[in-house]
């Protein structure tokens, strides 16, 4: 019986033609700025996000920490929205390496200029931290791939310009952003500071994401990412990946979320499953288990028994992330023995 792996879109493969591009990619010493691959994929980047410069990074981690390092102080106050993956997947990274703390903001991932002006606090108070930056993720992935009403990006950004505050974009899944809305990826990055992007997710590159912003920063955070240990020679070999990535499944995205959707709309129907359809907005499917059903672990274990595996987000949350390795067929499948596990 073959698997539908569907925990995450990061469990993809290389494709041959990719793997082909790697091995044939033109490299150099990274740490001196001589890898042609790595350069051009830097420069690639940073025009396609409409920024000055980029700076090729070992994961979406990184890129976070390394943001985190550039645009805020110690002490300082952080507003982002719920269940961040800065604030829930980083293993505390943020104050370990930075020395700040979290204000969560708004419901389900997303939140509004009125949110963000409320929770602001101002620097010079004898007792209060000050708000040094605002953070957005875009897909914002624990909400169910929510895909933020660009609007309200404009505003908040603007806002905390106003108020002197930074702003970074965690973009992990900007692409797929991009591909839900319509808008171009440096639409999308044009308010921030800094954005991060992945290329281990929807475009199925094996390792590797990028920050981008203004050279002056840009140039910064390659001591930030020498410090974190990311430092890399000859990188151009997975950089040749992003490349390939870039040029050959950016086009293709809209597939995954079409497959997300027709998986979402067939699980939706299964008794005791909570889902909200309006959140499945890209590749990603999130659902609840109704006090009565089985919980998520139960659904993650009989599910796997059937050849689909997911992923357990909580106690009773489930989550499904389409990707470039599963066609449309596949997530058919995988909604059947979803819905027919929730079913007992």
């Amino acid at each position: 019986m073959s698997t539908i792996d569907l925990r995450s879109d990061t469990v993809t493969k290389p494709s041959a033609a990719m793997r082909q591009a790697m091995a044939q990619a033109e490299v150099g010493d990274d740490q001196y700025g001589e890898c042609p691959s790595t350069n051009a994929l830097q420069e690639k980047v940073a025009a396609l996000l409409g920024k000055e410069a980029a700076l090729f990074v070992a994961s979406g981690t990184m890129a976070n920490q390394v943001a985190l390092k550039l645009l805020t102080r110690p002490g300082d106050d952080v507003i982002l929205g719920a269940e961040s993956h800065i604030e829930w997947h980083e293993t505390g990274a943020a104050a370990a390496n930075s020395g700040v703390q979290f204000r969560v903001v708004g419901q389900g991932g997303l939140f509004t200029e009125a949110d963000f002006r409320a929770t602001y606090r101002a620097p010079g108070h004898v007792v209060q931290p000050p708000t040094g930056l605002v953070v957005i993720e875009n897909t914002h992935n624990r909400g169910g791939g929510l895909v933020w009403n660009q609007d309200d990006v404009v505003a908040i950004c603007a806002a905390a310009r106003e108020l002197g505050v930074r702003s970074y974009l965690d973009g992990a899944r900007l692409f797929n952003a991009a591909a839900a809305s319509g808008l171009s990826l440096a639409g999308l990055a044009a308010p921030f500071d800094v954005v991060g992007v992945a290329l281990s997710k929807g475009l199925g590159c094996p390792v590797g994401s990028l920050i981008a912003g203004p050279r002056e920063l840009i140039n910064a955070a390659i001591r930030q990412r020498r410090m974190f240990g990311g430092a890399m020679r000859q990188s151009g070999i997975v950089a040749a990946a992003g490349l390939h990535a870039l040029e050959h499944n950016l086009a293709r995205l809209g597939e995954d979320h079409a497959n997300a959707r027709a998986m979402a709309q067939r699980i939706a129907q299964a008794p005791g499953v909570l889902l909200d359809l309006s959140t499945v907005q890209s590749n990603i499917v999130i659902f609840r288990c109704a006090e009565g059903a089985p919980d998520a672990a139960t659904v993650v274990a009989r599910a796997k028994a059937h050849g689909v595996m997911v992923s357990a987000f909580a106690a009773r949350t489930v989550r499904a992330t389409t990707h470039l390795d599963v066609d449309r067929d596949a997530c058919l499948k995988a909604g059947e023995v979803l819905a027919s596990v929730m079913q007992g």
